[in-house]
């Protein structure tokens, strides 16, 4: 009987040589879907066997940004530059051979910055201890690409994030699948599907292997969308670019690197001079998405000086478990001034959305 890895060579082989038209796409797509389902057994067979040692760093901070680049294209140097931590550098490959974290305090915000050794082609596949690293990306809140002036092109950086199961800049597609006892593969989509037909998107849930499901599609999802829900090992990450090394090059040559990185916020920078580092801050603080919360203890004046920081549509809940850990299971209700609130003071319960400079108070058990 095949192996694995020589089932996925097979069909991946039969994809290439299959061309690519109108009548083809269905069986393509089922030949996709059973290659993700050959990957997604082939990593829990690797997950239970250890898969190898793994980095392993604790979060911590209101976020956590992975710094993902090439070798030596200047990461350690802007961990240095945005946190102080200390991070060894050097002009030469693999100078980073651990994970090294450090905290960027920005706006009230505490970030903890991820430096990790350089992706290489084939990461995802475990060359250069790839995988490790990939792990700890997919566990980030945003992905900062580090990209030297001089060799902008990330195409392979992504590549290896996407085969790594990784979306960047992407949000999940709004799919349901339910397994069920019987009745077979049940489509029903609730707006008109342009990409894949009701047939073809039969077809694939078949061939990953569900028998009986009920999949409830409310957006216009391609193939690789598709593919993704049936897997249901995606994780979606807000991404932008650090240009680094902007002190060494023109004008003109930054404006190709920007035509070269066209998907991205840019935002250049030289980790060696401190040349835009407060708009790197600024900018991962924006693509993070935290906001801030200011506590007014009941019959007290509110602390305007000092806010809470929470991640963007954190509801008070959330708010409760920032505060203690024991505030969520003993919560009785808050009162909310400002933008969430339909008037000031309003009285709210646990699932409450909260806004950036809205004014909380919450009352708990005794």
């Amino acid at each position: 009987m095949a192996t694995i890895d020589e089932q996925i060579k097979e069909l991946e082989e039969e994809i290439a040589n299959t061309k690519y038209n109108k009548a083809t796409q269905a069986h393509i797509g089922k030949l996709k879907a059973k290659v993700a389902r050959l990957m997604n057994e082939q990593e829990k067979k690797r997950s239970a066997k250890g898969g190898g040692k793994g980095y392993s760093v604790r979060k911590s901070g209101n976020a956590t940004v992975a710094l993902v680049g090439f070798p030596s294209v200047g990461k350690s140097t802007l961990l240095n530059r945005l946190t102080g931590a200390r991070s060894a550098t050097g002009a030469y490959h693999f100078t980073t051979l651990d994970v090294v974290p450090g905290v960027l305090e920005y706006n009230h915000a505490k970030i903890q910055i991820l430096d990790m050794p350089g992706l290489i082609k084939d990461a995802s596949k475990g060359k250069g201890r790839g995988r490790e690293v990939i792990a700890a990306a997919r566990s980030a809140d945003v992905i900062l690409f580090v990209s030297d002036v001089f060799y902008p092109d990330l195409s392979i950086l992504s590549t290896e994030l996407w085969d790594a199961a990784i979306r960047i800049n992407q949000r999940p597609p709004d799919v349901v699948i339910t397994s069920s006892d019987y009745g077979g593969i049940s489509i029903k989509p609730t707006v008109k599907l342009t990409k894949i037909d009701v047939q073809m998107a039969s077809e694939m849930v078949s061939a990953y292997g569900h028998v009986n499901a009920a999949v409830v599609i409310r957006e216009d999802i391609d193939m690789e969308q598709l593919l993704d829900v049936l897997a249901g090992n995606r994780v979606y990450i807000d991404a932008i670019v650090a240009v680094n090394k902007v002190d060494l090059a023109d004008v003109n040559r930054l404006d190709d690197v920007y035509k070269q990185i066209p998907d991205l916020r840019k935002v250049p920078v030289s980790a060696a001079t401190g040349y835009g580092i407060e708009d790197l801050k600024q900018a991962l603080f924006e693509t993070i998405k935290l906001i801030r919360i200011y506590l007014k203890p009941q019959g007290q004046e509110a602390d305007m000086d000092v806010p809470l920081i929470v991640k963007y549509d954190s509801t008070i809940g959330d708010v409760c478990e920032n505060i203690h850990r024991t505030f969520r299971p003993n919560f009785r209700y808050a009162m909310v001034w400002g933008d969430s609130a339909k008037f000031p003071g309003q009285t709210v319960g646990i699932d409450h959305v909260v806004r950036d400079g809205d004014v909380v108070t919450i009352i708990v058990r005794r």
